[in-house]
């Protein structure tokens, strides 16, 4: 469908659930992909002010002590801004990680024009069967495994699975 383009499989850990509440990103994880190559990957905790609710915490393991001295959004995102460039953007629930990107770079007045694609809308589509729409879920469908030293819930792990879910249901793998 896409494959001559450069693809960029997007995934985000935040302090909540709501960008219009002020919750905020702090882990952003990346892959690009040209000509079913990887052509790099970005990872990076940040920091930001808003404290991290345990609740929240302990769904992705991040703490607020891991995000002290890590990049500010003003040093990361330009640098994110750069890497996705005009590449098309695909995440697992991209309402959710798209909508918080779109509010850390709205805050730094960067543009965002990228074209989006959802594994999480397209699963629910093309596997009316399967019992949740998780991103393990998906993965486990589609590859039949898990991946062993996988982080669940840490951004550019999350990422990984994210792109194997893609190529999958592309007939790529």
């Amino acid at each position: 469908m896409i494959r001559n383009n450069r693809i960029v499989f997007i995934d985000v850990e935040t302090t909540g659930l709501d960008p219009g509440k002020g919750h905020r990103i702090i882990e952003i994880g990346a892959i690009a992909m040209e000509n079913d190559q990887i052509r790099g990957e970005i990872q990076s905790l940040i920091q930001v002010n808003n404290s991290i609710p345990r609740h929240i915490s302990k769904i992705h393991g991040i703490t607020n002590n891991m995000l002290t001295g890590r990049p500010t959004p003003q040093q990361i995102y330009p640098e994110v801004k750069d890497f996705i460039s005009d590449s098309i953007l695909i995440a697992h629930n991209a309402k959710f990680d798209i909508g918080f990107l779109r509010s850390e770079f709205n805050r730094l007045k960067l543009s965002f024009n990228n074209k989006i694609f959802c594994t999480l809308e397209l699963s629910r589509r093309r596997y009316p069967h399967l019992p949740n729409y998780k991103l393990s879920t998906i993965y486990a469908h589609l590859t039949g495994e898990q991946p062993a030293d996988a982080k669940r819930h840490r951004a550019l792990d999350d990422a990984r699975m994210v792109a194997a879910i893609w190529l999958a249901m592309e007939g790529n793998r």
